[in-house]
């Protein structure tokens, strides 16, 4: 059941997961990495890690190799996902970089073995890092093919004990259908796991949901295109629309 009204605004997080999609950091390139896009988020990052909340990061990487579209295209769609994953980490690396360029300490963290430029990802020592007021940067997805990164966002979510999945995208929330397609799309400001996996939205996939519900881990989708959203989203400022359990009548 949606929630036609304004949502409230939520209590600042101590704990949270940042989705960040790989084309979010090529700004208006056709591919690759947009300095610019990348030191803005970090320097948002930065801010809200200074206002003491913890901050976990899981990075896309379909701004270098999507692993679908060249396992369409006749790859095997296992080593095409392998691909996708080391692109996480090219991705990892350059937010890596531009948050301790912030003078924001950060750690890359892998879910497949690259020790000479990042650690292994390890629960505890994760979560260690958080607690040490350190940027934690998860990349290579769940270190399995077939598995997107939003559903490693949400599993890393749940392992971390965060209190909210932030997935920042580059439209304003979820909407009843495509709104680039049909301009009188309606915004939900809240709507149930269970109400977007029966509509079949395409805000998330279906695992990375049916995960979140079985979690009770709330799932905020926001604008990152607009300046100061992430900042915001991250504050736990009213954005965009909320998946959470179903809105009682």
């Amino acid at each position: 059941m949606t929630d036609p009204g304004v949502a409230a605004p939520q209590p600042t997080p101590r704990r949270v997961l940042l989705k960040l999609s790989g084309e979010a950091l090529m700004g208006d390139r056709q591919y690759g990495i947009d300095p610019e896009v990348v030191r803005g988020i970090a320097a948002q990052i930065a801010e809200a890690r200074r206002d003491a909340t913890e901050v976990a990061v899981v990075v896309g990487g379909g701004n270098i190799f999507r692993g679908v579209a060249a396992a369409a295209a006749g790859m095997d769609r296992a080593t095409a996902d392998y691909m996708g994953m080391l692109a996480t980490a090219m991705n990892g690396l350059a937010l890596q970089d531009a948050l301790e360029q912030q003078g924001c300490p950060t750690r890359v963290m892998s879910a497949i073995g690259m020790n000479e430029i990042s650690e292994p990802y390890i629960r505890r020592r994760a979560v260690r890092h958080l607690e040490k007021g350190r940027v934690v940067v998860l990349v290579a997805g769940t270190g399995n093919p077939y598995f997107t990164t939003d559903t490693a966002a949400t599993l890393r979510a749940v392992e971390l004990g965060a209190e909210v999945i932030l997935k920042a995208t580059r439209v304003d929330g979820v909407y009843d259908a495509d709104p680039e397609k049909h301009p009188g799309a309606t915004r939900f400001t809240r709507i149930g796991y269970t109400e977007l996996l029966a509509s079949r939205l395409e805000a998330l996939d279906a695992t990375a949901v049916s995960l979140a519900m079985d979690n009770e881990m709330p799932i905020v989708v926001f604008d990152m295109t607009q300046p100061g959203n992430i900042l915001r989203a991250v504050r736990g400022e009213a954005l965009g629309t909320r998946i959470g359990p179903e809105v009682p009548e």
